[in-house]
């Protein structure tokens, strides 16, 4: 009797090693894929960036106006410097260069449960070099994540908006300032173009060697496309962006961010609120798309949104992320810098 006890106490043993083990492996796979971060190549930023930032040092100019009330974190003063190398003057609002022109303005739309709001930021530029993306600390991979405006202080940034969240993902299309990163194609996308055009095209038609050779600075691998030759496109039914763990249909309303372009080197960027009772419910595709489309978007397309959704503009947070203001780490940033 005795050695049938101690039989069954080790198979029972053995069964409850083996499970230990198996969940263990399957909550490192989870954390492998999803948290620990995996750095694939570390960038350097932009020179621009740094001779702006060098030559900013200790100076203010004469031309530099503020309307707005003073925010004295290191965020703002590095806006500034930015903004007087420059030559620019600014508002919390606006910024006037002699290369960037910038407004921003705030939108509200209806009341109780069904209001909106959300945020545009009309983008006029001299040249299409002004208009940068940036990692999360300054690093490709997966699971490498900053605030956006971290990212945004980092590379000098006068206003940028959340990127695509490419190190969620193990696919898509991955261009960065005119590098390509990534080369797996998956899905629409979104071109930027040294001319200072944008333009979405399906990833699996496009080898990323033909972008690169038709100008292509940047892609963008999220979507879906809003709109396409100056209309909004219609059918978003169960629009998924991928099939990770934890993934949803993303066609409901939500918080969203969004980049369009009226003309060369004119661009809106939009970010829209949400989950947020009594301030901002989000929007829907379709209502996201008309949006783009009342504001003479001749292409628009669908970036990250969610809790990632954020406006940055000379060093604060223009919305309120995540519901409660507090924003969510990012893998990257589409910004405007001098």
């Amino acid at each position: 009797m005795n050695n049938k006890k101690k039989k069954s106490k080790r198979i029972l043993l053995i069964c409850l090693t083996l499970s230990v083990a198996t969940v263990g492996g399957i909550l490192y796979g989870l954390a492998d894929r999803y948290l620990i971060p995996h750095v694939e190549e570390v960038v350097a930023q932009p020179s621009t960036a740094a001779a702006i930032s060098s030559s900013a040092s200790g100076r203010q100019s004469a031309g530099t106006t503020k309307t707005a009330a003073t925010n004295t974190s290191t965020n703002t003063e590095s806006a500034e410097s930015t903004a007087s190398a420059a030559n620019a003057t600014f508002d919390d609002w606006s910024y006037k260069s002699d290369n960037v022109d910038i407004s921003i303005k705030q939108v509200e739309t209806g009341t109780g449960a069904d209001k909106i709001t959300y945020y545009v930021a009309d983008v006029q530029l001299k040249d299409a070099s002004n208009l940068r993306t940036a990692f999360a600390d300054n690093s490709f991979g997966r699971n490498i994540t900053e605030h956006t405006s971290e990212i945004a202080s980092a590379n000098n940034a006068i206003l940028a908006i959340n990127g695509d969240y490419y190190g969620f993902r193990n696919d898509g299309v991955v261009i960065r300032n005119g590098t390509l990163y990534r080369d797996e194609p998956a899905r629409d996308g979104l071109a930027l173009f040294g001319d200072g055009t944008m333009k979405s095209y399906n990833e699996e038609e496009v080898s990323a060697e033909d972008l690169l050779a038709q100008g292509v600075t940047n892609t963008f691998s999220f979507g879906p496309v809003l709109v396409k030759d100056g209309t909004a496109v219609q059918d978003f039914d169960n629009v998924k962006i991928d099939t990770n763990f934890g993934n949803r249909t993303i066609d409901e309303a939500n918080p969203r961010t969004g980049i369009g372009i009226i003309s060369p080197n004119h661009y809106v960027f939009v970010v829209v609120d949400g989950r947020q009772q009594n301030y901002s419910r989000g929007m829907t595709l379709n209502e996201f798309a008309n949006l783009f489309e009342d504001l003479g978007a001749t292409e628009a397309y669908n970036l990250d949104g969610g809790g990632s959704s954020t406006m940055y503009f000379m060093g604060r947070i223009v919305n309120s992320p995540g519901g409660k203001g507090q924003e969510r780490g990012v893998s990257d940033i589409i910004y405007v810098g001098e």
